[in-house]
C-alpha cells in the first residue's frame, strides 16, 4: 500500500522534473537568442534555471532512491551469505537514514537562516531554494523506512538484499572471465 503511494509520488516528481527541464531549456535558449539578436535578455533566466537545476537534482535523487538506481558496487556484498547480505542491508539503511537526518537538520537550519533573505534577480526568499533538501530528506527517509520495514518483516526478496541493480549496459550474469 505505502509502496504504491511512494511510486505515485515518484511519478509526480518525474513529471515535475520533466517540466523543470523543459522550462530550463526554454529559458536558456530564449535568453541566448535575445542576447545575440536583440541585445537584451530575461533577467531572471539564469537564476531560475539554476534553482530549477538544483531542485531537479534533489528530486531526481528521490526517484533514483525509490528505483534503486543509484550507483553502487556489489563486489563484496554479492559474495556474502544471505545473513551477511541482510546485515549489510540493515547497516546501509541505518546509515542512510542517519544521513537523511543530517541533511534534514542542516537544511532546516539553512531555511531558517535564509527565510528573510531574498535572491538577487527573482527577489524570492532563499528558503525556497534550500527547501529542496527538506523535500529530499523527508522523501528519502520515508522510502528508506518503507524498505527497512519490508526488510524487518521479511517482505524483501533475496534479489532485493543487494541494494543496487545491474546496469542495462552490462551483460547479465557473471562479467568475470
Amino acid at each position: 500500500m505505502l509502496q504504491k503511494l511512494i511510486d505515485k509520488y515518484c511519478q509526480l516528481l518525474s513529471w515535475l522534473m520533466a517540466g523543470s527541464l523543459m522550462l530550463m531549456v526554454v529559458l536558456v535558449f530564449t535568453n541566448v537568442v535575445l542576447r545575440y539578436a536583440l541585445n537584451s535578455g530575461i533577467t531572471v533566466s539564469e537564476e531560475l534555471s539554476r534553482w530549477l537545476f538544483v531542485w531537479l537534482t534533489f528530486l531526481g535523487a528521490v526517484v533514483a532512491l525509490n528505483e534503486r538506481a543509484h550507483l553502487g558496487t556489489d563486489m563484496l556484498v554479492s559474495r556474502l551469505s544471505p545473513r551477511g547480505r541482510k546485515a549489510c542491508l540493515a547497516l546501509g539503511h541505518v546509515l542512510m537514514l542517519f544521513i537523511c537526518w543530517l541533511i534534514f537538520k542542516g537544511t532546516l537550519d539553512q531555511v531558517k537562516i535564509n527565510w528573510d533573505t531574498t535572491s538577487a534577480a527573482m527577489e524570492v526568499s532563499m528558503a525556497a531554494f534550500y527547501a529542496c533538501g527538506l523535500v529530499f530528506s523527508v522523501s528519502g527517509g520515508v522510502i528508506l523506512l518503507n524498505d527497512f520495514w519490508r526488510f524487518v518483516t521479511g517482505q524483501l526478496s533475496e534479489s532485493e538484499l543487494i541494494g543496487i541493480r545491474e546496469s542495462d549496459d552490462m551483460p547479465h550474469g557473471d562479467p568475470r572471465p
